[in-house]
Formats: C-alpha cells, sequence, structure tokens
C-alpha cells in the first residue's frame, strides 16, 4: 500500500488537530505535575485542577478530529459484514454523510453554547478566562473534523471503505454467536 500524498487541506488539519492536541496534552502533564509538587510542599496550587479538566477537553475534541483525519474512528461494521455487496458499496457515503451531519450539529451546538456563555459572561472559577474560550473547542473541532473527513475522503477512501472486510461479492458474512442453553 503506497502512502497517501500530502495536501494542503491535510497539512492544515493535521497541524490544527495534531499539534494543538498535543500541546493540550504536554499542557496537561505540566499542570499536574505543578499540582503534585504543590501538594507536595504543603501550598496546593487550586487552579490546576481546572486547568488540567479544560486542556483535557480540549485534547478530547481535537483528538476526535485528527482521528477523522486517518480514518482511525470508531466505526460500527456489523451491519457491513451482515450486508449484502450493495450495503457495502454505499459505505463510503453513509460514512462521510453520517459523520458530516453529526459534526456540523455538533458545531452548531457548540456555537450555541459559545453565544450562551458569552451572552452570560461566564468565567472559570479558579482561572482568570471567559468560558467561552473552553466552549469554543466545540464548533473549532467540529470544523476541523469536517475538513479532515474530506480530506480523508480524497487521501484515504480505500480505508473508509473498509478493505479489511474482504468478502466475495454478492456474498455475506455469518455471525459467529454461539448461545449455550441453561448458561
Amino acid at each position: 500500500m503506497r502512502a497517501p500524498l500530502r495536501s494542503p487541506l491535510g497539512t492544515f488539519v493535521k497541524i490544527i488537530a495534531d499539534v494543538a492536541a498535543g500541546a493540550a496534552c504536554a499542557g496537561i502533564l505540566v499542570v499536574v505535575l505543578i499540582q503534585v509538587v504543590g501538594r507536595l510542599a504543603g501550598h496546593p496550587f487550586p487552579w490546576t485542577e481546572e486547568a488540567t479538566r479544560f486542556l483535557f477537553i480540549w485534547m478530547v475534541f481535537l483528538g476526535l478530529a485528527a482521528g477523522f483525519r486517518t480514518v482511525e474512528s470508531a466505526r460500527v461494521v456489523i451491519f457491513l459484514v451482515l450486508a449484502r455487496r450493495l450495503f457495502q458499496n454505499l459505505a463510503v457515503p453513509i460514512y462521510v454523510l453520517s459523520s458530516v451531519l453529526f459534526f456540523a450539529l455538533m458545531g452548531w451546538t457548540g456555537l450555541t453554547l459559545v453565544r450562551q456563555q458569552i451572552m452570560m459572561n461566564e468565567t472559570a472559577a479558579t482561572l482568570p478566562i471567559p468560558m467561552w474560550v473552553i466552549g469554543m473547542v466545540m464548533p473549532v473541532s467540529a470544523a476541523i473534523a469536517i475538513l479532515a473527513i474530506f480530506d480523508s475522503l480524497r487521501r484515504r477512501r480505500d480505508l473508509i471503505a473498509l478493505p479489511e472486510l474482504g468478502l466475495p461479492a454478492g456474498e455475506s458474512a455469518h455471525a459467529d454467536i454461539s448461545i449455550s442453553a441453561g448458561h
């Protein structure tokens, strides 16, 4: 299998999602170390728990978007395994449509949340930051994920199509399920 071609969109998504998620992960490490040292020294820093939580939220959402760039997202493939060839041929459009729809909804919900946080002038409990900064991760990661889906559709379509199923045309797989009576 040859390596996928680089694209400006893929490079942009990689920099934004991967680097930002990596920075959030590194931030968690630093903040937790500060928290541990502060507790050992008898002077805990109350802001560290909240900072860790916020960095974790950003890391998870950006990691979700990054997973779609490399087609490493969780998929329910049981229907494809059990389905006839027609449904298997629809795997790519179903994957793209459902994923884009999900992230569009997530982005819209995130923007609604951010507008509400701005309107209510919410701030973090122990950190001097507005809560909309934390809430922005939803629309930002949704936009990155949608870009990642289109980039992976262009560069990694074979992975989206689930070649690992390896079923001959017209055949369906049989589930390997055994049910024992009396247990």
